[in-house]
């Protein structure tokens, strides 16, 4: 088993984000699959059953909002027919991004774009019918084109154009390099591979003050970060393409731990302090 990451807590100031008026975030969950504790994290038990959620979150910012991730897509049975055998999981499909979007009557033309924290499955299969932008920097766009892993992001992305961002911008929060999306502080970027090639880190900062990492997949559940551990040596050695680069990126956000929220992908819990769209968007009115 893995040994707990040794870490020093972030002590330094947070670097300055001024959100305007009006930035807030919504979770959209749209499904979970289930996977054993052994095979989510190192000193996990067979006899575990975990669930993993699949969601999205949206980003409101005055200039135009921004989708984190996709979820799970309409055409969510034949996205999992399209992985191999040994990575197929029993999973529930909810309603998809674009459904509660449409649900809310959200006014789509204000959506920029999907951020992907990284393109496997299930953070891209909503795309499907999400027909706007994908965000994607260019290492983990040429890992979405190349690798086995990026058959179904290649499949559900085929003609939606393409947003290639660079990091452009300093090291933030311990992590080497960032991108400043609106040049405020509100929602940054930042590099994070090892999963994927180009998997990222996005800081959000709401109007509210509060600060948030969704940290895609460098922990697939907050356990991860509270007992300090990785992905069991199994797991790592199947699902990263870099380890060692992971462990390194775990220990920059479990040294935040304290300082922020800390949000990754597939555990429904660590979005508990995110509204759900549903129940802050009134659903319209029957036309009828």
């Amino acid at each position: 088993m893995a040994s707990p990451i040794t870490v020093t807590p972030w002590t330094a100031d947070l670097p300055p984000a001024r959100p305007p008026a009006g930035v807030r975030l919504f979770h959209l969950p749209t499904g979970s699959y289930d996977t054993r504790g052994a095979f989510a994290v190192a000193g996990g038990s067979f006899r575990e059953q975990r669930v993993f959620a699949a969601s999205a979150v949206l980003v409101q910012h005055p200039a135009g909002d921004l989708l984190i991730d996709a979820g799970f897509g309409a055409d969510l049975s034949e996205h999992v027919g399209m992985l191999a055998r040994m990575e197929r999981a029993p999973h529930r499909r909810a309603t998809t991004a674009a459904e509660q979007l449409r649900a809310a009557g959200y006014e789509t033309g204000r959506l920029l774009g999907v951020l992907v924290t990284h393109v496997h499955w299930d953070h891209v299969s909503g795309l499907d019918s999400l027909r706007v932008p994908v965000w994607i920097n260019a290492d983990e766009l040429r890992y979405g084109r190349e690798d086995p892993h990026g058959a179904v992001f290649r499949h559900v992305s085929a003609g939606l154009p393409v947003h290639e961002y660079a990091f452009d911008g300093p090291a933030h929060l311990g992590f080497p390099a960032s991108h400043d999306v609106f040049g405020d502080g509100s929602v940054v970027i930042a590099q994070a591979g090892g999963h994927t090639s180009g998997s990222v880190v996005v800081f959000v900062t709401p109007a509210s003050g509060e600060r948030f990492a969704f940290i895609g997949d460098l922990t697939w559940q907050m356990d991860g970060i509270t007992r300090r551990v990785e992905r069991s040596w199994l797991m790592r050695k199947l699902a990263d393409v870099d380890p060692r680069l992971v462990r390194e990126n775990l220990s920059r956000v479990i040294a935040l731990r304290d300082r922020l929220r800390i949000v990754p992908s597939h555990d429904l819990a660590a979005y508990d302090a995110i509204p759900l769209l549903a129940s802050t968007f009134p659903t319209p009115a029957d036309p009828r």
